[in-house]
């Protein structure tokens, strides 16, 4: 066979190829080549060559959407994902990929229906069953999510997006360590997949292992310079450690990188609210309910922002927004109890306050007995064991119902920190008082302390705010009352505290730490009065200015029954939100309480007085942070104070 008739026989059967087909077909594989280098621009021009020459390739405008998810133009994505959808109605792939984007933008419902239709045209399709996984997370619907998740990994057991996925539904869940699992299963089958180590970082940062969520998180910057969620993971691990200035740094490059990243904006807004600066907070929470109507993380750090501002309507409404949009969210329902509580609205208050079982931060300290829990019968004989669950100040404040329930005819025993054993020992109806960690006495139902004012039906009409219920030690008392008449001779004696527990572990408790506290060197007025004799009953915390001319005992404190026995002996006590104001006032001493401006719901709103203490007087922030009228106010009352005791 010659030349020319072998050229004639390749021809039978296969007609030459358009050269401008190859030409789009070659700019299609040049895009995609860019696309993987992180090109997008790139990729975006080179694929538009492709579809200018080949219009009706849906792969092509498939492909084009994901280099534009990549520059962050959804909405033109989302409409080349559309146009992919018109040219090939049972392309799957850009079924699962629009309902991702539509995820995305807070697009929920329409999302949904995305990834069912890829599914129905593909029910083995593991990557749309994953994607529809973490959307099923992202609404709350955990149970769904964790189905859809199962079935990825039983159609594809390698999947690594889906054990990604499945981690992250696994911290939510609190299964840390299935959940670390799941991540470690994710980067061992893809060691570069820069999202499981950024889930891992997440996961690290919630187990608080800071310095290990920071190097994950870098891990997965380092694989993807550009993926936004990893800032983020980044900035939330920073402030766990309280290094703020790189969080906000770390924020505001996952904004840059991707301006329509809610969660971003909604993590900026939490932590600009906790350095105080309420009105960038507002803007942010704003911006990232913009983008994602339906993010109710954003809607409950408005409500928590409002709240620090005192605008408790709106942010009941705010925190409300969040419930409907999450209802079993342990967070927003605590969070939404105590601006009820704050507002006086006690009855659904305490309802909601029940939540702080399931919230992430108390539920480890949650008591478990065989014996049932009360759930306020009174049955007289029975034997009720309260618990005390949360802080000093908290079990001196609540420790009065001990008593209510012992009028009523229970046998009361009290378990509750050392510190406190020998001080409530004198409590009225109380049979038994233990320490934690101590053997329990004999019980046959019990109760979380915090719970009994709902148990007991209390409104703001009904608190027992009878005083004194607590009292020092008398023999104790008469040995203080001849050593101070030695130290300080006469007058007014005053005691001071300045300072709360400063809650360096966590910084968005320290935030408020701060917030309540005040610095000492802002106390100087206070001594300008003559002929008072001032103490200090500050135990920890920033030390007082050598030059401030107060008596200091505090290191003579073995626990609150000595610190009961020196107040005893004091005629007044000026402190801030701390356990030793709670003392004083139950043991019945005038109590001047220094509160900031977004105060704890237990002081109400708009008030100088407290119903849980006759003898306390609220001296509140005008504005957040504001001090000076607060101290001025009490430096001219104290003049008052003095001539009254000279009388």
């Amino acid at each position: 066979m010659n030349r020319q008739q072998r050229r004639a026989s390749r021809g039978q059967g296969q007609a030459p190829r358009d050269p401008v087909i190859l030409r789009a077909d070659d700019l299609h594989a040049r895009g995609l080549l860019a696309y993987q280098a992180g090109a997008f621009d790139r990729s975006v021009s080179l694929i538009c060559a492709a579809i200018a020459a080949k219009p009706y390739d849906a792969s092509f405008h498939f492909n084009r959407a994901n280099a534009l998810q990549g520059l962050g133009q959804a909405d033109k994505a989302l409409t080349a994902y559309r146009k992919a959808i018109s040219l090939k109605h049972d392309y799957a792939e850009a079924h699962s990929n629009l309902g991702a984007l539509l995820g995305n933008l807070g697009r929920h419902d329409e999302s949904l229906t995305a990834f069912n239709a890829a599914i129905s045209l593909r029910p083995d399709y593991a990557q749309a069953h994953s994607n529809l996984s973490a959307l099923l997370g992202m609404l709350g619907r955990y149970d769904e999510a964790l189905t859809a998740c199962s079935t990825a990994l039983g159609l594809k057991p390698d999947h690594a997006e889906a054990h990604s996925n499945l981690s992250a539904l696994l911290r939510i869940l609190g299964r840390f360590d299935e959940a670390l699992t799941a991540c470690k299963a994710a980067i061992s089958l893809k060691p570069d997949y820069a999202e499981a180590h950024s889930n891992l970082g997440a996961l690290l940062r919630t187990l608080g292992r800071f310095d290990e969520a920071i190097t994950a998180c870098n891990r997965a910057i380092g694989l993807k310079p550009g993926y936004a969620e990893a800032h983020s993971n980044l900035g939330n691990a920073l402030r766990g450690l309280g290094r703020l200035d790189e969080a906000l740094a770390a924020y505001n490059k996952a904004i840059s990188l991707k301006p329509d990243y809610a969660e971003a904006h909604s993590n900026l807004a939490s932590l600009l609210d906790t350095v105080g600066r309420f009105d960038e907070a507002l803007t942010a929470c704003n911006t990232a309910i913009r983008i994602q109507p339906g993010y109710a993380k954003a809607h409950e750090n408005m409500g928590i922002v409002f709240d620090h501002l005192c605008r408790l309507e709106e942010a009941l409404a705010a925190f409300d927004t969040a419930i409907s949009l999450t209802p079993d969210d342990a967070g927003f329902n605590f969070n939404q109890s105590c601006a009820l509580l704050r507002m006086g609205l006690f009855p659904k208050g305490w309802d909601q306050y029940e939540w702080r079982w399931k919230n992430r931060h108390m539920a480890g300290s949650q008591r478990h007995f065989a014996q049932p829990i009360w759930h306020g019968d009174i049955d007289a004989g029975k034997t009720l064991l309260i618990h005390a669950e949360q802080g000093f100040g908290d079990t001196l404040q609540f420790c009065r119902y001990a008593t209510l329930a012992a009028e009523h005819g229970m046998r009361v025993n009290l378990e509750v920190p050392r510190p406190l054993v020998r001080l409530l020992g004198n409590l009225p109806g109380v049979d038994q008082v233990v320490g934690h960690g101590d053997a329990l006495p004999h019980f046959d139902v019990h109760a979380p302390m915090m719970s009994l004012p709902r148990l007991f039906g209390t409104t703001v009409a009904t608190i027992p705010g009878k005083t004194p219920y607590l009292r020092a030690d008398e023999g104790a008392a008469a040995l203080w009352r001849q050593r101070l008449s030695m130290i300080a001779g006469q007058g007014p004696r005053i005691g001071l505290v300045w300072a709360g527990n400063p809650k360096t572990h966590c910084p968005d408790l320290a935030s408020r730490e701060r917030r309540r506290s005040i610095s000492p060197e802002f106390l100087a007025p206070l001594f300008k009065t003559r002929g008072l004799k001032f103490f200090s009953l500050q135990k920890d915390g920033p030390a007082a200015p050598a030059e401030f001319p107060l008596i200091d005992l505090m290191q003579e404190m073995e626990d609150f029954a000595d610190t009961a026995a020196l107040i005893a002996n004091l005629d007044l006590v000026i402190s801030v939100d701390t356990a030793v104001a709670h003392l004083a006032a139950a043991i019945g001493k005038p109590v001047w309480l220094l509160n900031r401006f977004d105060s704890c719901w237990r002081w109400l709103i708009g008030r100088r007085d407290s119903p849980w203490y006759p003898e306390l007087r609220l001296y509140n922030q005008p504005q957040p942070g504001d001090w000076k009228p607060v101290v001025a106010e009490i430096t001219a009352d104290l003049i008052l104070f003095q001539n009254n005791c000279c009388r």
